[in-house]
């Protein structure tokens, strides 16, 4: 009986374990891929040859070319090093705001906290796309531009979601004791609510790299991020589309590299969350 029981809850353990071990196996690859494209590349992404414009794929060029002669793979490995540099940028700018919103939310007064939600209610009225063109408008059309406009609006997913873990731990026991033992708010918030909300910035880093992927694509696709001769993935897209009946594979090599890299990072944030939630942990 006892040894029945170890493998009925085993399985289910292992099983919760696939989404964090094949999610972090497909972004270890993407990271792999972007990090070999600043040393070796099979050809020069960005060099225009009309000798062999639209070769199948072959051993010499392995995705082929499009119709500037330019080697695919090669483009597929540099926009690899631009996705993710958009998406670390913009997690990076979203959690350095957001999670100080949120802890200062879930710390202050009630009216402190319900203003600030607020405000943030208010930045979700404007998605990424809209911000990037409002950004392009003022300042022209960019990496930067891109980095920032996703960025911003993913500010409110992790302010959000902190003040409720800060709500949590604020209620606990040993937060109580030092509030009582008259500890400032901010040794708390350094001492106990962010080590305890860290785990939550970790899973939402994870989801929104995932988003970042999209948006930056999307925003390539219509002009408003990476700027060409730079390699991106939204904007191989936006260059086959008049060849989609004469040669798909150039619209499918870079959709493929879009949908393998947000599914390896959604997959990484449910393993993360999973890993992290208490709940999870009790059914252990």
């Amino acid at each position: 009986m006892t040894a029945s029981k170890t493998l009925d809850t085993g399985a289910p353990v292992r099983r919760r374990r696939r989404p964090l071990l094949v999610g972090g196996v497909v972004v270890a690859l993407v990271i792999a891929v972007a990090l070999l494209s600043f040393v070796w590349t099979p050809h020069d992404p960005t060099l225009v040859d009309p000798a062999v414009r639209m070769q199948e794929p072959s051993a010499e060029y392995w995705f082929g070319t499009d119709k500037f002669g330019r080697d695919v793979f090669s483009q597929i490995m540099i926009g690899s090093r631009t996705t993710l540099y958009v998406g670390l940028v913009a997690v990076g700018v979203a959690a350095v705001i957001g999670v100080p919103l949120g802890i200062l939310a879930g710390m202050g007064s009630r009216r402190l906290g319900e203003l600030l939600m607020r405000g943030n209610d208010l930045i979700l009225a404007f998605p990424a796309l809209l911000l990037a063109i409002m950004f392009a408008a003022v300042y022209g059309a960019g990496t930067g531009v891109a980095m920032v406009a996703i960025g911003i609006a993913s500010i409110p997913s992790f302010a959000r979601l902190i003040r409720g873990g800060t709500l949590q731990v604020m209620s606990t026991e040993y937060v109580l004791a030092a509030r009582a033992a008259g500890r400032r708010p901010l040794a708390i918030a350094v001492r106990h609510v962010l080590p305890n909300v860290s785990s939550l910035v970790i899973v939402q880093a994870s989801v929104g790299f995932a988003l970042a992927v999209l948006a930056e694509a999307a925003l390539s696709f219509l002009g408003f991020g990476t700027p060409p001769p730079t390699p991106s993935w939204g904007r191989m897209l936006q260059e086959s589309q008049e060849l989609l009946a004469a040669a798909p594979r150039l619209a499918v090599f870079p959709g493929l590299a879009i949908a393998v890299a947000v599914l390896g990072f959604n997959l990484l944030g449910d393993g993360l969350r999973d890993r992290f939630d208490p709940k999870v942990e009790e059914s252990r």
